[in-house]
């Protein structure tokens, strides 16, 4: 399993296939901090890359998990769901992330991310 890291600039499609053949495959699994439009991406739990981002500046309170699946299109591509997203307080009481303007800004970064052209 790869260690998760944090990428401030697009991922290349072959770093992002990378990270997905050192984890589950045809995924990857990522935390974005909304605030500083950053991602960690690589790993096995979220939880690490929301304790390497934090360790690197960012409120808890801006973080995000989300799946990525590189081989599949369209919507189905993401998955909004981890365990960091259950927060009452900020009134996410699921895995799932109940905001749709959140689930908007955390596919808009990866997409960034993941799928520029660089």
């Amino acid at each position: 399993m790869s260690k998760p890291e944090i990428f401030k600039v697009p991922i290349s499609q072959s770093d992002t296939r990378r990270l997905a053949d050192e984890s589950f495959g045809d995924m990857v699994k990522f935390v974005v901090d909304l605030e500083r439009e950053i991602i960690c991406a690589g790993g096995g739990l979220h939880s690490d890359e929301e304790q390497l981002l934090l360790d690197d500046g960012s409120k808890q309170e801006n973080l995000w998990g989300a799946n990525y699946y590189l081989d599949d299109h369209g919507e189905s591509r993401f998955e909004y769901t981890s365990t960091i997203n259950i927060r009452s307080r900020q009134n996410n009481t699921s895995q799932q992330i109940q905001s749709e303007d959140i689930r908007h800004q955390v596919k808009k970064l990866a997409v960034h991310f993941f799928e520029s052209e660089n």
